[in-house]
Order: structure tokens, then sequence, then C-alpha cells
């Protein structure tokens, strides 16, 4: 087998306990191709370092996936392969084309370009890549790729995560009455809105220490309770919060009941619904309220 290229970051071998993370999510970023080989196949010998070394110079206009299928024979059944070389292309998690056989550069180039990230969605690589680093620049990235792609929402919903993490909150609820005003919100867009109404409520009842403060003079007042919770939200400190909430839902009907179990769904949609928290604390609502 030929040697291949340098270490690259823009190709890695595909093993079954990387495939989803490396591979499918990943997809979701950039065009992945995924090359179906082995070391006894000639065709694959000419086909890889042609496939390396444009890997290598594109340079992460797409992420090339090495899959030996003698040792990755899950990942080849997965994908049908009977031959090889045999290579996919994967876009946003489902395969986007694919071809069999050693082709000639030309038309490896050409099949290629195809699946090349769009001026917008380059904007977007480099915003998630200086999220960590520099968050202005990534919220300065992602408002250029809205410019050229304005009717993509789930690259709204994107940036208005990063400007919620921020504490731009006037600039994520824009965002979000603006996605609302179709009529309908995406689960993520729905556990923003839902941040921004626990911030909301905790902005206007002031800090957490303020509020046991509050409730220690009145430790039997449902809504300085709810104040509580909600600052102790904002603050994701979650098991307090929700607790609290299920105190006043036991205690209290009404418009107190219905405010507290209010808090508590948006303290799940923050959660998400897979937390344990979530779960525990539905399961106790659904008792205490049936």
């Amino acid at each position: 087998m030929p040697p291949m290229l340098e270490p690259s970051v823009w190709i890695i071998d595909g093993t079954e306990p990387n495939f989803d993370e490396a591979v499918l999510k990943r997809s979701h970023e950039l065009p992945v191709i995924v090359d179906f080989w082995a070391t006894w196949c000639e065709p694959c010998q000419a086909l890889g370092p042609i496939l390396e070394r444009l890997a290598n110079e594109y340079a992460g206009r797409f992420l090339l996936v090495k899959v030996d299928v003698d040792q990755q024979p899950g990942i080849a059944a997965a994908f049908q392969v009977r031959s090889i070389p045999h290579v996919f292309a994967l876009r946003d998690g489902q395969m986007a084309d694919q071809f069999m056989g050693a082709l000639p550069e030309d038309q490896i180039r050409q099949w290629l370009d195809k699946f090349q990230p769009s001026p917008a969605e380059l904007l977007v690589l480099e915003a998630r890549r200086l999220q960590g680093e520099d968050p202005a620049a990534a919220i300065e990235k992602f408002n250029e790729a809205l410019e050229l792609a304005p009717k993509d929402d789930r690259l709204r919903i994107e940036l208005a995560r990063l400007l919620l993490k921020q504490h731009k909150n006037c600039e994520c609820r824009a965002i979000i009455e603006h996605l609302e005003s179709r009529g309908f919100l995406e689960p993520e867009a729905e556990n923003l809105k839902a941040e921004l109404e626990v911030r909301d409520a905790a902005a206007e009842t002031g800090g957490v220490a303020e509020c046991r403060a509050a409730l220690a003079a009145k430790p039997d007042d449902p809504a300085l309770q709810l104040n509580l919770a909600e600052t102790l939200g904002a603050g994701q400190q979650f098991e307090e919060a929700l607790e609290t909430c299920l105190r006043v839902v036991q205690i209290t009907g009404g418009d107190q009941r219905e405010a507290a179990r209010s808090v508590m769904i948006n303290l799940f949609l923050m959660l998400g619904p897979e937390a344990e928290l979530t779960r525990t604390y539905r399961r106790k609502l659904a008792t205490a309220l049936y």
C-alpha cells in the first residue's frame, strides 16, 4: 500500500466507535467523504492517494474518512458495500452521492465540487470555529451568513443560542420573535424561549440572596417561592428550583398552581427531555397534579 500523506486533520480513519461522532455528526458541518478500501485492493491504492491529496488541498472543504473493510466490516455492511473502492458523500447525516472504482483526478474534482459549502456555509464554519475564542467575531460571521442565506432558520437558531450564551438577551429575543411569527417554533427554539422567560422573570426579582431574604420574611408566600425558583433556574440551580416549584404546586391551586407548573415546564425545556432531573420531576409533577 502506498504510504499515506503527512497526518492531516482532514483525513481520519473511520471505526465503529468514532463513526457517529466523527462522521455522521461532522457531516452537518461540512461534506464528509467516506472511502471504503482494503490493503489488497489495487484500484484502492490508486484512488486513495488522490483523495488524500485533495483533502489536504481543499483544507477544510471536506473531511475524508478512510474505512478499511477488513478492519471495519460492520460499517461496510451498514453501507451495503459489495465491491471496493466505494466512495460515499455525506451531508447533514444523509448520503448525498456515491461512486465505485478508481476515477481519474479531474472527475473526482468535479464530483467533490458538487458538495462544497456555499459562501454562507463557509461563514458558518468560521463562526463555529470562533465561538470559543472570539464570540463577538462569531456573531458577526453568523450575521454575514444570514445576509447571504436569509431564509435559513436553522442558522438563526444557532445564532440565537450563541447570543443567549453571551447574555445578549434582547438580540436573542428578537430572533425568537421572528421565528415565532411563522406560527411555530422548533424544539431548540422553544428551549431558548423558555430560558429567556426564566431569565426575564429572574431579572425582575433580583438575585438569589435577595429572593431568599424576602422568602425568609414570608416563608408561606407562593409568589415569593416562585420568584426564588425562577432566579435559581436562571443560575442553573435546577434541582432546588424544581423542588421549590413542586411545593407550590402541592400546596396551592388555581392561578398560583398554574404559574408554578409553567415555570417547571420552562425548566424542563432548559434541561432537555432526556435529563434525569426532567424525567424525575415530570413524574413528581404528574403525581401532584393528578
